[in-house]
């Protein structure tokens, strides 16, 4: 009990030296906010973590979920939304946000090598991964380089695109922001002081930027859980709070998106079932708070367009004793494999950048080919796919599990159903494409989008590097790679992971896609209205 009531004084200090000195923000947003629209209708757009269909289905079949059902029976609900690749929170955000896949956003993953500055970015993995990898690099990549360096400036952002036409807009809690208005965002000086943060930090974003309690606009105007116990108001209690203010204070932005991280983290350590049930339920909470802002549930899609989205799906991993997790340091322990937290040196050759389910595997040295590196990740029976640049402007794939090959680049022998056109030599299901010959389209399977998803990550960023993915079931690990035995994980290209549901609730419009790269321009659609008086 010792050790318990340690962390508990510990704790308490915490809490109180955070509220001694919580940074006095120095935000503005609501000057900017209008009480008058100044478009037709208003958008908020939820994003929820981990949100899947099978556990909506579930819930309305059983009367559990009033809110999410209501908006089902009054909208439209596609349960198979294709996320971006890897299935990892700041990739497919930035593709949500951008409306491009990563060959031109340039954020690979959640962690990845960067070959000019010779070291790994990581934008917040697992705790025991932070802490190997360097706290101080992991704060300054997360809170200052991805939104103003590393997020590419030929990518202009939904926020900057409607700020160009003079159209209002807001992010709560999301980690892609960059806009067109000026921001501070403030960090205490308990954090700031050992790190590379200033106290004060200024950044570009939306008109309205709540960005937990670094960016908390409504500081003086409602109480807010935004302590380390809350996660700094990185959390769906802060996020629905600040919603209903903004509602009803008739201060919302013209499109407001909404990020809602508290479904993951249960999903992740247990799997599916009661986690994802309670998860779910408490979503449904909240939704019905915003609804019940408005006098009727009817009046509130009169107002306002409703998007309620998931970002991926999560595959359920194996427990313990059935071997779950494949080690990439041990399968490449005959090289010099670069250890978290240090520089590579003259004597590295390998780098692993471990996406949960995914990974990316650097060679720096000329003399190991891709494919040897291909041909000991085969020798393990739990690799699914593996895909790397061949000759010219070719990809390879090698599909581990059935010994199938296929080469493919873009071109204009085969168009899927997403207008794509492709070149094929190999055998198609080794992505399990399926081919109509007298119509000359291809179809996915298993791996929706897969030929532009995997062609747009093996071109996100410099180097010579192969991806990875393991069958479903099983996760990839680096020496301090967070594990999730018994639980559940994503980041891979299989349907299972890529997969996410979408509601649309107030308008008949629909994306022109069912396809996180194809909501961008599906948010300026609903907003091409313009101001009003325009």
């Amino acid at each position: 009990m010792r050790w318990v009531l340690v962390l508990l004084l510990l704790l308490i200090l915490i809490y109180l030296y955070y509220q001694f000195s919580k940074p006095k923000q120095h935000e503005h947003d609501l000057d900017r906010l209008s009480p008058t629209a100044n478009t037709d209708r208003k958008v908020i757009w939820i994003l929820v973590d981990s949100l899947m269909s099978p556990a909506i289905d579930q819930g309305v079949n059983n009367k559990e979920l009033p809110a999410l059902s209501y908006l089902i029976q009054q909208g439209i609900y596609n349960k198979e939304m294709v996320s971006s690749f890897p299935t990892m929170s700041v990739t497919v955000d930035s593709t949500l946000l951008t409306g491009t896949y990563p060959d031109q956003h340039r954020i690979p993953g959640l962690i990845w090598f960067d070959l000019k500055e010779k070291r790994l970015v990581n934008y917040g993995t697992g705790l025991h991964e932070i802490v190997s990898d360097g706290i101080q690099q992991t704060i300054e990549d997360a809170a200052i380089h991805l939104n103003n360096s590393h997020l590419s400036k030929e990518t202009p952002t939904v926020y900057e695109e409607l700020a160009d036409r003079g159209i209002q807009s807001g992010s709560i809690n999301g980690m892609i922001y960059r806009g067109r208005a000026n921001h501070v965002l403030s960090f205490p000086s308990w954090m700031a002081s050992p790190t590379p943060l200033p106290e004060r930090l200024k950044g570009k974003g939306p008109d309205f930027l709540s960005l937990g309690a670094f960016s908390n606009p409504l500081q003086e105007k409602v109480p807010l859980s935004e302590g380390p116990a809350q996660e700094f108001g990185f959390n769906d209690d802060y996020a629905i709070e600040t919603t209903r203010y903004l509602i009803q204070e008739n201060r919302l932005p013209d499109f407001l998106f909404v990020y809602l991280p508290d479904l993951d983290k249960p999903i992740h350590k247990k799997g599916g079932g009661a986690a994802e049930r309670q998860g779910l339920q408490k979503l449904d909470q909240n939704l019905q708070k915003l609804l019940d802002s408005f006098s009727s549930w009817e009046e509130a899609l009169e107002k306002i367009i409703w998007v309620i989205a998931g970002d991926g799906g999560q595959t359920p991993i194996h427990p313990s004793d059935q071997n779950p997790v494949v080690r990439l340091d041990q399968l490449f322990q005959e090289y010099h494999v670069l250890q978290p937290g240090h520089p590579p040196d003259d004597q590295t050759e390998l780098v692993l950048a471990v996406n949960e389910r995914s990974a990316y595997v650097y060679s720096l040295k000329e003399e190991i080919s891709l494919q040897t590196l291909a041909d000991i990740l085969k020798t393990d029976e739990r690799i699914d796919l593996i895909a790397f640049p061949d000759k010219g402007d070719w990809i390879r794939v090698l599909n581990a599990t059935t010994d199938q090959e296929l080469l493919y680049r873009m071109g204009e022998d085969w168009t899927d159903s997403y207008e794509q056109a492709w070149d094929l030599k190999g055998d198609p299901a080794a992505l399990d494409l399926s081919l109509d010959q007298t119509k000359k389209c291809l179809s996915y399977g298993d791996f929706p989008d897969a030929l532009a998803r995997l062609s747009a990550s093996l071109n996100s960023h410099a180097g010579r590097f192969l991806v990875v993915t393991t069958r479903p079931g099983y996760e990839l690990a680096d020496t301090s790679s967070p594990q999730h035995k018994g639980g559940a994980g994503h980041g891979s290209l299989h349907r299972i992971d890529s997969v996410a549901p979408i509601i649309i609730a107030g308008t008949d419009q629909k994306p022109r896609h069912w396809r996180i790269v194809d909501l961008k321009a599906f948010i300026l659609d609903l907003m091409k209205s313009g101001p009003k008086n325009s």
